[in-house]
């Protein structure tokens, strides 16, 4: 395998982009420092090796289903008996989970949400009383250290049989494939507040399985990134009397054109306009609709995306993938899915203010995505 290539430093960029800009996301309000300026500094640091072993006792090859959990679902083309081979998906729970069911409590969700505070309050999707400016026993002094318990599923959701480090590797079937079982599994925990499908690939993602796979958390809160992008969309629709904010966005990317890298009859792939970072891409179904699971659109662009990646950073890419889908009860959203090469980590600065800085700009990484597609 090829070393991961450091990230591309880019042609100088046009006058009007050559200083430092704030641009805000208009989905979530969130800032982004773009600074292509600071492409040019100094460097004394190279990336790290990353070369994917040959999958020797991977608890997720085909074979070795005995290593893990009893499988929660699977898709076995010749209807083989479970928790054995003959499958092209498979998922199993997380044996190190961030979100768990109660014991004894896992076939009733609805009795796991009504987890009282003191003051009788129960948690919703987007409150808790364990939030002391929130607690609702005003009678007393708010307790700044409540917690709850972290109530849900978390499940690993196995991309193939074979041991492949990299989704790029994976043709058309079965990325195919391994999107059904996504899709599947969302649809499996629908009752949940919130359910979150990532992927993360290589150690630089936070992987800590080189065999591809995707990780499933259905919560019973929604993420506040998730919140404001929900009420933002809600507000944009109401003040346009029923328009689609992410509809309206992705029909003026397509119309300029300078942050669009390709397009089909199903999706757009664009570098959204504030990319939080290098090489950032945003797949977005062309009509609006609300859950991903709920469409079947897009594996083709995203096979194209992984592989233009995987052709400018090596092979295999590291990457972190993600699925912004509507929470429970949300009618009108916009879903889509954001891909990002790492190539660099965070600095003090953007976990200080939460602000990243981004020293390639959408449009330019758009010209070279372009290219590589």
């Amino acid at each position: 395998m090829g070393r991961p290539r450091k990230i591309l430093r880019p042609a100088p960029e046009p006058a009007d982009l050559s200083s430092p800009e704030v641009r805000i996301d208009q989905l979530t309000g969130g800032r982004v420092l773009v600074a292509p300026g600071r492409a040019g500094r100094p460097d004394d640091f190279t990336a790290g090796d990353w070369r994917p072993s040959t999958g020797e006792g991977c608890p997720f090859c085909e074979g070795n289903e005995s290593a893990t959990p009893p499988e929660t679902e699977a898709e076995r083309p010749d209807s083989g008996e479970a928790n054995g081979p003959g499958w092209v998906s498979r998922t199993v729970p997380n044996l190190y989970p961030a979100v768990s069911r109660p014991e004894g409590e896992a076939d009733d969700p609805e009795a796991v949400r009504k987890l009282p505070d003191r003051a009788g309050a129960e948690s919703s999707a987007f409150s808790s009383p364990a939030d002391p400016l929130l607690a609702s026993g005003r009678g007393s002094e708010p307790d700044m250290f409540a917690s709850r318990p972290a109530v849900g599923a978390h499940e690993v959701i196995i991309n193939s049989p074979e041991h492949v480090a990299s989704i790029a590797d994976l043709d058309d079937a079965a990325l195919a494939a391994a999107a059904r079982a996504w899709r599947s599994r969302m649809r499996a925990h629908q009752d949940s507040a919130y359910v979150q499908l990532i992927l993360n690939q290589g150690p630089a993602s936070g992987a800590s399985l080189e065999h591809s796979h995707a990780q499933l958390g259905a919560m019973e809160f929604v993420p506040p990134a998730v919140a404001r992008e929900r009420e933002r969309v809600g507000a944009y629709r109401e003040r346009t009397a029923g328009a689609s904010l992410l509809g309206e966005i992705l029909r003026e990317e397509i119309r300029r054109g300078d942050r669009l890298v390709a397009i089909d009859d199903e999706v757009a792939l664009v570098c959204p306009w504030a990319s939080r970072h290098p090489y950032e891409m945003r797949l977005i179904p062309r009509r609006p609709i609300a859950r991903f699971e709920e469409d079947e659109g897009g594996v083709e662009m995203l096979g194209r995306a992984v592989r233009a990646l995987t052709g400018l950073f090596g092979d295999p890419c590291q990457l972190n993938l993600w699925v912004r889908t509507a929470p429970r009860g949300v009618e009108h959203f916009h879903w889509h899915l954001d891909l990002i090469p790492r190539l660099e980590p965070a600095s003090a600065f953007e976990m200080a203010t939460g602000v990243d800085i981004n020293i390639v700009t959408p449009e330019s990484a758009a010209e070279t995505l372009r290219d590589a597609l």
